[in-house]
């Protein structure tokens, strides 16, 4: 979330463009990521010197490198184009080296061939004027950019002032709720995680934050190493900007050549070759597309012009037998009667593997659009396998459900991960339950009653599976929702409980008022007295 400072430093900022004649949101949103990432491409170099000094070892993984940049008229050396430096020139000469030096740097970096590089040759400054660029380089100097999506932050309060950005889709979603996903889905350092909406990339950002976290042995294998930086993480955006701010965020998170494309996931050409482990994603679901430029293969798995239903079937088709999802979708995906929004739930169930449904509060995606929204978790069979979902009711996600979303104590996402967690161990014991003899091998009828005890004792249940329909979290069996038309709405199966009240007989109240009108007459009959 952006802070109370943070909010005011980008009001000034973005007052600033407005004022010096820059008035389109999406351009003052992208030039002012640029600066951010050219300031941090600085910071980031600065600490390689500061390690390389502290060791006496040259700098490894320099940023801006050693000599001239000659591929420029008017040669400068590489360390002018750091923001520590140009930003204390005069005006003019600031403006020169960062529309005639800088950009054209960023433009050149990156692998050859890296979707990096595809993304940022189009990178353009275009801030008009020396006094401009100047004003702006002092109220961002103060901005901080450590352990954090400072970037994708910015981007969040900036969406808040566009007056289309609840309906077309284009809204970053909250890092808790980011988080809560990937926590629940467990990226692992073989996995191949897409999302076909990337946005600023806040999705892949986390996944990849959770893999430094909790698996450090990626770091000692050069083979785990070269899969972390290259092809572990792909995102897709139909929009140019997105892509080259998600390039950068990607960069700067310390991921060298992931695959980001600027291209619409649902028309020909898609994403979905079935080789991904993991989806993460919040796509857009905002409308609909033209017959013509949907993807036919989509369309013949459902006939439909909804992008939150295309979308579902595309993340089905990308993802490998095995590979499992988690992704928000808007509640009317759950209920909605049409042939189509029932042919995806029914897919999801009887094809493969639905796991859960995690309802969030209506208010999640403020100030954006009020719509309500669910979390859902499958996996891809192309057998089927699902057996019971699990529902869970979020009801508050740690911020006040208004336009303002500020921090609150009540936040149920712990619990969701932690009951979620617990019916993970009961897969994991199912699938540890049955320890075998040698003897097994040669026939059942060898099994030693050791054996069955181990069994016995292998599977614990999970408290999940004795909640009654009146908690927070239950379980449904696959056929209650077959019979229910494979409706996937929580209060659908929701008990209500409701507490017997104890009133008072009619007569009693009536002769309690009685009484009341007695006292306040002798009151009233008193006060008179004292006043004749």
């Amino acid at each position: 979330m952006v802070t109370g400072p943070l909010k005011g430093q980008v009001d000034k900022v973005w007052d600033a463009f407005w004022s010096g004649g820059i008035a389109n949101p999406v351009e003052v949103i992208e030039q002012i990521t640029y600066l951010l990432f050219i300031k941090r491409l600085d910071e980031l170099h600065t600490k390689e010197e500061q390690k390389a000094a502290r060791f006496g070892d040259p700098i490894e993984n320099a940023v801006f490198p050693e000599g001239y940049d000659s591929d420029t008229p008017g040669r400068r050396p590489y360390r002018d184009l750091r923001w520590s430096v140009f930003t204390n020139y005069a005006p003019s000469e600031m403006f020169e080296v960062v529309s005639e030096h800088v950009f054209p740097w960023l433009r050149r970096m990156g692998a050859e061939g890296s979707s990096y590089a595809r993304n940022m040759r189009d990178a353009r400054f275009t801030i008009p004027t020396p006094a401009l660029l100047t004003k702006v380089v002092d109220l961002l100097a103060d901005i901080p950019m450590e352990d954090r999506d400072t970037k994708g932050d910015i981007y969040e309060y900036m969406l808040s002032k566009l007056a289309t950005s609840g309906t077309n889709g284009q809204f970053r979603t909250a890092r808790h709720i980011i988080k809560l996903m990937v926590d629940l889905q467990q990226p692992r350092p073989d996995d191949r995680i897409i999302d076909p909406a990337v946005g600023t990339a806040g999705f892949l950002v986390m996944a990849e934050e959770y893999l430094r976290e909790h698996h450090p042995e990626l770091w000692a294998d050069s083979a785990a190493r070269a899969h972390f930086n290259g092809p572990m993480f792909t995102g897709y955006d139909s929009d140019a900007a997105m892509a080259r701010i998600a390039s950068m965020n990607m960069l700067l998170h310390g991921v060298e050549n992931p695959t980001i494309e600027r291209a619409d996931s649902l028309t020909e050409g898609h994403p979905g070759d079935d080789t991904y482990t993991l989806v993460l994603a919040n796509p857009p679901f905002a409308g609909s597309l033209d017959d013509e430029t949907v993807a036919k293969d989509l369309q013949k798995v459902v006939k439909t012009r909804k992008t939150e239903l295309l979308f579902l079937v595309l993340m089905i088709r990308m993802l490998r037998n095995g590979g499992r999802a988690a992704v928000i979708v808007p509640e009317g995906v759950l209920f909605g009667s049409s042939n189509a929004h029932k042919a995806v739930r029914k897919m999801l169930i009887e094809d493969h593997k639905l796991d859960a449904v995690i309802k969030l509060p209506s208010g999640t995606f403020k100030p954006y659009t009020g719509v309500s929204t669910a979390i859902l978790l499958f996996t891809k069979t192309s057998s089927g396998g699902t057996d019971q979902v699990w529902f869970y009711d979020v009801r508050a996600d740690g911020m006040t459900l208004d336009d303002k979303r500020t921090p609150i104590e009540a936040n149920d996402l712990p619990d969701v991960l932690a009951r979620w967690q617990s019916l993970a161990g009961d897969r994991v014991g199912e699938e540890r339950a049955v320890s075998r003899s040698p003897g097994d091998r040669v026939g059942e009828e060898l099994t030693t009653p050791g054996d069955r005890v181990g069994e016995e004792r292998a599977v614990s249940r999970s408290p999940e599976h004795d909640r009654p329909r009146t908690a927070q979290s239950f379980l449904v069996p696959k056929q209650e929702i077959v019979d229910n038309g494979y409706d996937l709405s929580l209060n659908r199966y929701k008990e209500l409980e409701i507490e017997e009240v104890e009133h008072r007989w009619p007569q009693e109240i009536l002769d309690e008022l009685d009484a009341l009108e007695v006292e306040i007459q002798d009151g009233l009959k008193r006060l008179r007295k004292m006043l004749a």
